[in-house]
C-alpha cells in the first residue's frame, strides 16, 4: 500500500475532475437526459452506456499514449500539462460565464424514436467518439494524476475508476431524468453548480501551469 502513497493525490484529482465534469452536462449528458425524457428510460440507458464505453475508450487511449510520450520525451509532460492547464482555465471561464447566464439547461432527445437499446448505445458511442473535444478533456484529466515516474498501474486506477464513475453516473442521469422535475430540481442548483465546477477547474488548472517536472 505504500506504493500507492506518492501518486494517490493525482489520483484522486482527476477521479475529482471527472466528477466535477460530468456534474455539469454537456452536449453528450443533456442527449441521454432529453432521450430518457421524451423516448423513455430504456432508451435513455442505452444511449448512457454507450456514452460511458466511449469515455471509456479516450481514457484509456490517453493513457497509453501519453506514458508512451512520457517514457520517451519526460520533458513533454510540461508541455502536456501547459495545455491541460489552458484547456482547465477556459473550461473556467465557460462555466462562470454559464452561471451567470440566465438560461436553463435544454435536455433534448436524439431522434429516432424507433431505435432498439443496441442502437442506442450505438450510437452514444459513436457521438462521444467522435467527439474532439473528449480527448482534450482526458488529455487534462489523464494529466493530472501522471508524473514523469509513474508506473503505467497509475493510469490503469484512473481508467477503471473513471470508467465506473462514468458506466453509474450516465446510467443515474438517465434514470433519475427519466421524469421531467428533475430537471427542474437540476435547473435550481444550475448556477451554483456551474459555479463550483468553475472554481474546481480554475485550480486544477492553475496545479497543471505551475506544476513543473
Amino acid at each position: 500500500m505504500e506504493l500507492i502513497y506518492p501518486f494517490l493525490p493525482g489520483i484522486l484529482l482527476a477521479y475529482g475532475a471527472f466528477l466535477i465534469g460530468i456534474s455539469s452536462p454537456g452536449p453528450n449528458v443533456l442527449a441521454v437526459i432529453g432521450t430518457s425524457m421524451s423516448l423513455g428510460r430504456k432508451s435513455g440507458v442505452g444511449l448512457a452506456l454507450g456514452v460511458a464505453g466511449g469515455s471509456f475508450c479516450w481514457a484509456m487511449l490517453t493513457v497509453i499514449g501519453l506514458s508512451s510520450l512520457i517514457a520517451t520525451y519526460a520533458s513533454a509532460l510540461d508541455i502536456i500539462k501547459i495545455l491541460g492547464g489552458c484547456y482547465l482555465l477556459w473550461l473556467a471561464f465557460k462555466a462562470f460565464r454559464s452561471a451567470t447566464s440566465a438560461h436553463d439547461i435544454e435536455a433534448k432527445a436524439l431522434s429516432g424514436g424507433n431505435r432498439s437499446f443496441g442502437r442506442f448505445a450505438l450510437r452514444g458511442f459513436t457521438i462521444q467518439m467522435t467527439n474532439p473535444k473528449a480527448a482534450l478533456s482526458w488529455i487534462a484529466i489523464i494529466s493530472l494524476g501522471l508524473t514523469p515516474n509513474a508506473p503505467f498501474w497509475v493510469g490503469a486506477v484512473i481508467v477503471v475508476g473513471t470508467a465506473i464513475l462514468s458506466i453509474v453516473l450516465h446510467v443515474l442521469y438517465a434514470v433519475a431524468f427519466s421524469t421531467p422535475v428533475m430537471v427542474t430540481l437540476y435547473g435550481k442548483a444550475r448556477r451554483f453548480i456551474q459555479l463550483t465546477l468553475g472554481l474546481f477547474f480554475a485550480g486544477a488548472g492553475a496545479k497543471l501551469l505551475l506544476d513543473r517536472t
